[in-house]
C-alpha cells in the first residue's frame, strides 16, 4: 500500500468517525419502534436507523482495543459486523435496550478478530486462553505496581484465581504473549566457514520414526498377520466364531450373548474359547520359536 493510499484510508476513517459522532441517539420509544418494524416486518429502513444510531457505540468499544497493533479501521469494521449480528438476533419484547444487547456482540466480534489476526499462530483457542489474552497485561500491571518483569509462582496463582483459570493456562499464555512471531526460515548463524546458514527450521526435532524403522515395522506387522491367520486355520468353525467375536472385535461380545446365538451355555462358550486360545498358542509356537522376539504375546 502506497503512502497516498494510506493517507486516503486515514481520511476516510476520519470522515466516518466524524459522521458517526454527529448522529443523534435514540430514545427508548423510538428504538423499540424501529426494532419491532425490523423484527416483525423486515423493514430495512428501520434496520438502518437502528444500527446507524449506535455506530458511536462501535467506535467507543473499538477504541478500547487499539493497543493490540491492528488497524483501527478494521476494528471498527468488525464491530459493525457484531452490530449487525445483534440487530438480526435482537428481540424487542424482552424489554432490554438495544445498546446493552449490542455491546456484547460488538465486543465479541472485535475480540474474535484480534485473536485471529494478532499472531500467525492461533491464540485463545479456549475460553480460559481468551480471558487471559485480554486480561493478563492488566493484571500484570497490578502486581508490584507494574515494576515486575517476570511472574513468579505466587503471581501466576494470583492471576489464575482472579480469572478462574488454571495456573498452567497462565503459564501458556504468558509464554505466547512474551514472544513474537518468528519465521522458521530466519537465519540463526553461519555454520563454520563454509557460508552455510543455519535456520530455526533446522533445529526443530522430528518425532516421526525414521524411514528404515517404518519399513521394518510394516514388514514385521505383515509377518505377524500371516502367523495369526495361519494359527486361526487350526480352529473349527465354532471356535473361530467365538475367537473373532471375543478377541478380534473392538467391543467384545459377551459370553451370554454368544451362548444364546450358538445354542450353548455361557460357561461352555468360555471353555471353547480357552481351548481355542491354547490351539492358537500351539500353532504360533510351531511357526515362531521365540514369540517375544517377534513381538507376539502368547
Amino acid at each position: 500500500m502506497t503512502y497516498a493510499e494510506i493517507g486516503e484510508m486515514q481520511r476516510a476513517n476520519h470522515r466516518y468517525l466524524k459522521h458517526a459522532m454527529t448522529l443523534p441517539l435514540l430514545d427508548p420509544e423510538t428504538e423499540l419502534e424501529l426494532a419491532r418494524r425490523w423484527r416483525n416486518k423486515g423493514d430495512e429502513d428501520a434496520l438502518h436507523g437502528l444500527t446507524t444510531a449506535y455506530m458511536r457505540l462501535v467506535i467507543s468499544i473499538a477504541t478500547r482495543f487499539r493497543n493490540y497493533g491492528l488497524p483501527y479501521g478494521d476494528l471498527v469494521q468488525e464491530g459493525n459486523v457484531g452490530l449487525m449480528q445483534a440487530a438480526a438476533r435482537f428481540e424487542p419484547d424482552r424489554e432490554v435496550r438495544f445498546s446493552t444487547y449490542a455491546s456484547w456482540w460488538i465486543r465479541a466480534a472485535i475480540q474474535d478478530y484480534i485473536l485471529r489476526n494478532w499472531s500467525i499462530v492461533r491464540t485463545g483457542t479456549t475460553a480460559a486462553h481468551k480471558s487471559l489474552f485480554f486480561n493478563l497485561r492488566r493484571l500484570r500491571a497490578l502486581i508490584g505496581n507494574g515494576t515486575r518483569q517476570n511472574l513468579d509462582a505466587a503471581d501466576r496463582l494470583f492471576i489464575a484465581r482472579k480469572l478462574g483459570v488454571n495456573v498452567a493456562d497462565v503459564e501458556t499464555m504468558e509464554a505466547r504473549l512474551s514472544a513474537g512471531d518468528r519465521s522458521l526460515n530466519a537465519a540463526i548463524a553461519e555454520s563454520g566457514g563454509e557460508d552455510i546458514t543455519t535456520e530455526w527450521l533446522d533445529l526443530l526435532p522430528c518425532d516421526r520414526p525414521l524411514p528404515e524403522d517404518e519399513v521394518i515395522e510394516h514388514r514385521d506387522q505383515d509377518r505377524r498377520l500371516r502367523w495369526i491367520e495361519e494359527a486361526l486355520k487350526s480352529l473349527n468353525a465354532r471356535e473361530l466364531v467365538i475367537i473373532r467375536e471375543r478377541r478380534l472385535q473392538d467391543e467384545p461380545v459377551t459370553l451370554e450373548t454368544l451362548g444364546a446365538r450358538l445354542g450353548i451355555s455361557k460357561e461352555r462358550v468360555r471353555q471353547i474359547e480357552h481351548h481355542a486360545l491354547k490351539k492358537i498358542k500351539a500353532s504360533l509356537l510351531r511357526q515362531v520359536p521365540d514369540p517375544q522376539d517377534a513381538g507376539l504375546i502368547v
